[in-house]
């Protein structure tokens, strides 16, 4: 006897996927095997390793414990939609590059996810809070310093986009329009 499925409207990545799943069926399981999303990965398949961690309308969830099913709707962003619009590394990718925030990889996906939430809320925390960010999180190989030393750099380069982005619009503000550039000439 075949099991019956569902059909689900899926919000991943920006991306909008229909797909017939299980009632039974897992996010992580549905974003991997139905939509071939293998960026979330699954360790302990009961919560507590956070290597399934996605955003689920922003907020960090382990997709091991949500049936797809319960998402129908709702935005999904896994490590997948961390990238920046031009496909290079987000900030929070580019600082584990960067401080070597990561060996085997296995944990990367769901930490980045989790300190992607974290530094939404948090954009400047002090080290304390960096390693609070990461708490829910278990990686066996890195000892979580140079995951930390990420957490901070990953802020700095927040703050230095965000700078940039408010010049480049500032400066399009006070740059004059084609029209004003052509009353001005007459």
């Amino acid at each position: 006897m075949t099991e019956e499925r569902h059909t689900v409207r899926l919000h991943v990545n920006g991306h909008v996927y229909d797909a017939a799943v299980p009632a039974r069926r897992l996010l992580s399981d549905a974003l991997r095997h139905d939509l071939g999303l293998t960026g979330t990965h699954v360790g302990c398949e009961h919560g507590v390793c956070g290597a399934c961690t996605v955003l689920l309308d922003g907020r960090p969830v382990r997709s091991c414990l949500i049936l797809a099913v319960s998402v129908d709707g709702q935005e999904v962003t896994t490590v997948e939609g961390l990238t920046n619009e031009d496909g290079s590394l987000g900030p929070v990718q580019q600082a584990f590059l960067e401080c070597h925030g990561l060996q085997c990889g296995f944990c990367t996906p769901g930490f980045l996810t989790t300190i992607t939430a974290g530094l939404r809320d948090n954009p400047t925390p002090t080290h304390e809070e960096a390693r609070d960010m990461i708490a829910g999180n278990l990686c066996r190989c890195t000892g979580y310093q140079n995951i930390v030393k990420a957490v901070e750099r990953a802020s700095v380069l927040q703050r230095a986009q965000r700078a940039k982005d408010a010049t480049v619009v500032e400066e399009g503000a006070h740059r004059p329009s084609r029209d004003q550039v052509t009353e001005a000439g007459t």
